[in-house]
């Protein structure tokens, strides 16, 4: 009988013993991790910065706090800092200053799993795959712990299978998105499962802390809430746009680890911010880039999409230094942090989902995220038509 053997092009050689011919079959993407659906969810209620600033003036806390602490806020608040407006889980600014352990935990309990679950579902509609069809889930957060873990809530909510693969990832910051698609990459790769859902949600109100130290009270100022989500499957939709997963690399450094971190405090978690952030940032996101820009034999130049997580102003203003970029390069992240602020790791959701709606062009995309540790992570991703 006939034997036939597929090489690695797709290509089938068939041998009867003599004389060997070639059938090229119907072509098929190869296999890998290719973004299948994007989702992002934020609660309904928008605050100004003005609103925010007045809001503060008007509370307890204001009197609480020495004059110094005053200069700060307004300074941050009056400026131009790169955010306009954010998203906050609360019903008016007012219960953002009633800070307490059980407030603040029942704050996250409230709306994480909701904000997670709706990013989750609006990832699953664009992408056309059903809750059934989901092997693994992959949920990240910072901003407040729950045991069950989210990933238990996101499987009710959505009605995902009893049998789904769900992972809880605690503590990374704001660099939580690119551990959490590497993971998923993992589970793909190992074929584990055909789809995984990739969730990062952030309740930072739920977070809140306010004392007289500046990268205290910075942080209070720049946060926002909401969650991003992505489907990532082995194979690429059968309609619009291709967007494949190439490589990824990481970095961290323990000794930088008390540049920006959560501390415990009182019951509650408080934001550490130093001045040195946007120096590591934009060192980091550079040494990232060029170890996997190195492997694929490409430059900066060759970059179409630049999708950056931005930390605040400042940070994106140095990443574009470092990496020898202009304003119009980061305009999907600059776009989010004016309407949304620093929304931690579901903040590259929404700038990848920026980037897909206004239609970016195709070719290379540069996907990176850092936060605490300190450390930082890229991807590089192709996208086609």
């Amino acid at each position: 009988m006939p034997t036939a053997t597929t090489n690695a092009m797709g290509i089938v050689a068939a041998a009867d013993g003599c004389v060997g011919t070639l059938m090229m079959l119907e072509s098929r993407p190869p296999e890998g991790m290719y973004f299948c659906g994007v989702g992002t969810a934020t609660p309904p209620a928008r605050y100004t910065k003005a609103e925010c600033l007045d809001a503060f003036q008007k509370s307890e806390w204001f009197a609480r706090l020495d004059a110094r602490a005053h200069v700060v806020a307004r300074t941050v608040l009056q400026r131009d800092n790169g955010i306009d407006t954010r998203r906050l889980a609360v019903d008016s600014l007012a219960e953002v200053f009633h800070i307490d352990p059980n407030t603040l935990a029942r704050r996250f309990l409230k709306h994480a799993p909701t904000l997670a679950a709706d990013a989750g579902q609006r990832a699953l509609d664009q992408s056309s795959l059903s809750a059934a069809d989901i092997g693994a889930v992959v949920v990240s957060t910072c901003t407040g712990y729950l045991c069950p873990g989210l990933s238990g809530y996101v499987v009710e909510r959505l009605g995902l299978r009893a049998d789904v693969q769900a992972f809880d990832l605690v503590g990374q910051g704001c660099a939580a998105a690119l551990p959490n698609l590497q993971l998923a990459h993992a589970l793909l790769s190992v074929n584990t499962c055909e789809h995984v859902l990739s969730i990062c949600v952030e309740v930072s109100s739920a977070a809140m802390y306010l004392d007289n130290d500046p990268g205290v009270l910075i942080s209070a100022c720049l946060f926002g809430d909401g969650a991003g989500a992505a489907v990532v499957s082995r194979q690429p939709k059968t309609t619009g746009r291709r967007v494949k997963w190439i490589d990824s690399s990481s970095l961290i450094n323990p000794e930088e680890r008390k540049a920006l971190m959560f501390e415990q405090r009182d019951g509650m978690l408080r934001n550490i911010l130093s001045r040195a952030v946007p120096t590591l940032a934009a060192d980091y996101a550079h040494r990232v880039l060029k170890i996997v820009l190195g492997r694929a034999g490409l430059h900066t130049a060759d970059i179409n999409a630049w999708i950056i997580h931005a930390g605040g102003r400042d940070v994106l203003l140095a990443v574009e230094r470092e990496l020898g970029l202009g304003p119009q390069d980061l305009r999907y992240s600059a776009a989010m942090l004016k309407e949304y602020g620093n929304l931690s790791s579901a903040f590259v959701y929404f700038v990848l989902e920026a980037a897909l709606n206004n239609h970016a062009p195709d070719g290379w995309w540069w996907l990176s995220s850092f936060g605490a540790g300190f450390s930082c992570h890229g991807a590089l991703l192709k996208v086609q038509e």
